[in-house]
């Protein structure tokens, strides 16, 4: 079994959406994380570990930073770039919900990605 740190309901916000209408305005988004690393040998030091503070502030710059028209495609830029910006982490699972469906609670894409 694997070392995890979990991240949930992670609010964001990013353009995204296929109209451009829908782009033109930051939405709020949710995103929820497992990240896999090794937590043996840590000897209680942050630097030996992802510091999840550091990994819920670049989720939210990244996020706002750019434009996407898909959720698919925001959802793997922020798992690509979680493995390039974060050594420590061997593998990431992101869930990103949107709410923008009416009749819905939301709308959610999930990613996994690793350093194979």
């Amino acid at each position: 079994m694997a070392d995890c740190i979990h991240i949930e309901a992670l609010t964001v916000t990013a353009r995204v959406g296929v109209p451009e209408l829908e782009r033109s305005v930051p939405q709020k988004l949710e995103v929820d994380l497992v990240l896999e690393g090794d937590f043996r040998e840590l000897a209680d030091d942050l630097t030996r570990t992802t510091d999840y503070a550091a990994v819920s502030d670049w989720i939210r710059r990244e996020s706002a930073s750019g434009e996407f028209r898909l959720i698919e495609s925001l959802a793997d830029h922020l798992a690509c770039g979680l493995l390039a910006a974060f050594p420590r982490v061997r593998s990431v699972k992101l869930v990103l919900r949107k709410f923008i469906l009416p009749g819905t609670r939301h709308v959610a894409v999930e990613v996994a990605r690793s350093r194979d």
